[in-house]
């Protein structure tokens, strides 16, 4: 590796960064020249999608985040500049949290991964189909085997209070399905994440939202990380958008769901900062970890089988010959992408306040941590 140099990247429209390496000295050329590129990038896709919206992004090496910007306005409407406290609708990657809670309970012995769901939610017997024979694990849930359904049958189930998340999911219940057997093969389902996060509700005596402050955002130090935001942080919620390119630009939409999304909470309610999520991802690479190194590896390993790539709570991509864990997230108005190199201990984190785009989120994150791995 090239000697040690001083760096200061070229400050941004919004905010600045620089680049850091893992033990808190500054990186190397290489990795400057690397993530000034992907910082141009974003600012060429955000200008082409002259739809003045924002994206907020971070870098992490090891235990550290080496650089971190937002870029675009987080609210059009009334000219707000996004900054690295912006906050958005993280979407799917909530479904890592309610894995990692999941592997937190299983270490303090309070569950089992092989424990069938209605030993702690008798309910979910209620399951069109539901015998003896399916009976579901949380092994099951939490990586997509459950053989369950995407989505319930009952009209407006993706809306309402957040306080009313848990009984829309019982109500929901019986009008879900299974379109395979328990573990015969994966089927990602939205609905057998939230009956993940109640059943792991059930299973401590605790509300899930409080669960998942006592054992992650709090340990973790999220301080930006929320499932329903405080009245004195919503001037920093950035303003969803719906709408591709020449369509009318829909604002209402997205902000309704802010009210709530019916029994989407575990599989999709988190509200937070790309800084914040780099804290998550630091635990998840072994750093100052709330979980043991063994689940940390259990969660990010496939688990079969499977035609899609999925450990516990997480995505595994193989692509630009690299492997990456992580999840990505779209819900109404967002969309997200985290993702980590296991080996390189790179990672990155995308968020941003429109539906579609110039920056395909996928793509730019794994062409940055191919590029940052061949430094290695």
């Amino acid at each position: 590796m090239k000697s040690i140099l001083f760096i200061i990247l070229v400050l941004g429209y919004f905010s600045c960064g620089k680049v850091t390496d893992s033990n808190g000295e500054l990186g190397t050329d290489d990795i400057e020249g690397i993530v000034s590129e992907f910082e141009s990038e974003l600012r060429k896709d955000l200008s082409k999608d002259s739809i003045d919206g924002s994206i907020s992004a971070a870098i992490v090496r090891g235990n550290k985040v080496i650089w971190s910007k937002a870029f675009g306005y987080a609210d059009r409407e009334n000219k707000v500049l996004a900054d690295t406290t912006t906050i958005y609708r993280a979407g799917s990657i909530s479904k890592s949290f309610t894995a990692f809670l999941m592997m937190k309970l299983v270490e303090d012995g309070t569950i089992k991964l092989t424990d069938p769901v209605e030993l702690y939610f008798p309910e979910v017997k209620k399951l069109s189909g539901y015998s003896d024979s399916t009976r579901i694990t949380f092994l099951q849930l939490a990586s997509h085997t459950s053989g369950l359904c995407r989505e319930p049958q009952l009209e407006d189930a993706d809306a309402g209070s957040i306080d009313d998340w848990e009984k829309k999911l019982i109500a929901s219940i019986p009008t879900c399905y299974f379109v395979g057997h328990p573990g015969s093969r994966y089927e990602y389902s939205n609905i057998g994440f939230a009956i993940l996060g109640l059943a792991l509700s059930k299973a401590t005596g605790k509300p899930f939202v409080q669960l998942m402050e006592d054992e992650i955002f709090v340990p973790l130090k999220m301080r930006h990380s929320f499932y329903v935001i405080p009245e004195d942080l919503t001037t920093k919620l950035a303003l969803g958008m719906e709408g591709g390119p020449s369509e009318i630009i829909d604002t209402e939409s997205p902000k309704a769901e802010h009210n709530g999304r019916g029994y989407k909470v575990p599989n999709g309610g988190i509200y937070t900062t790309p800084n914040d999520l780099a804290k998550f991802m630091i635990c998840n690479l072994g750093y100052n970890s709330i979980l043991t190194k063994e689940s940390l590896e259990l969660m990010q390993t496939e688990k079969g089988p499977l035609p899609n790539k999925y450990g516990l709570g997480f995505m595994i991509f193989h692509n630009y010959q690299i492997s990456v864990v992580g999840h990505n997230g779209k819900v109404l108005g967002y969309t997200s992408q985290f993702a980590f190199e296991k080996k390189s201990k790179y990672g990155v984190i995308l968020m941003r306040n429109y539906a579609w785009g110039a920056t395909d989120l996928d793509k730019a994150s794994f062409v940055l941590l191919s590029k940052l791995r061949k430094l290695e």
